[in-house]
């Protein structure tokens, strides 16, 4: 019986299961958004909900017990830096789980697991973008207008 056994063991032993929820967790941070299966991005969830609540407190022994966790010290300034405060209003429910679909080759049903308002980060950067080309190509065909 399992009562009281609380977790998902993902079919891998204990060592390559926290391999693979650590990089799972590093990877949401770095990037804000992942594709996986259901069942790894629902076991990931409370991991980076964990991960962010301690960029919130943003103390010396939150910084370490980040960094104890995730695998990549770039991870942990993104984390601490960008994130911390960004969902510092926020009191919990800082990521989402899409369902996308079937994956083609084993039939796996595949989930995007992203933080909240990472479209609208994703938005603005992508906004910023166009607005610096339309200003170039502005720059350059007026002093290319004067020149002629």
């Amino acid at each position: 019986m399992r009562h009281r056994k609380a977790g998902v063991k993902l079919k891998r032993n204990i060592g390559a299961r926290r391999a693979l929820l650590r990089g799972l967790v590093t990877n949401v941070i770095e990037e804000e958004r992942i594709t996986t299966t259901v069942p790894k991005a629902k076991a990931a969830r409370p991991l980076v909900e964990k991960m962010i609540t301690l960029a919130k407190e943003d103390n010396l022994h939150a910084r370490r017990q980040a960094e104890a966790f995730l695998t990549k010290p770039e991870a942990v300034e993104k984390l601490f830096e960008k994130l911390g405060p960004r969902f510092n209003q926020r009191d919990g429910g800082y990521t989402r789980i899409v369902r996308l679909g079937w994956r083609k080759g084993d039939g796996a049903e595949t989930a995007k697991l992203e933080l909240v308002g990472s479209e609208l980060v994703k938005r603005a950067a992508e906004r910023a973008q166009r607005r610096e080309e339309r200003l170039k190509a502005l720059r350059e065909g007026s002093t290319g207008e004067e020149g002629s």
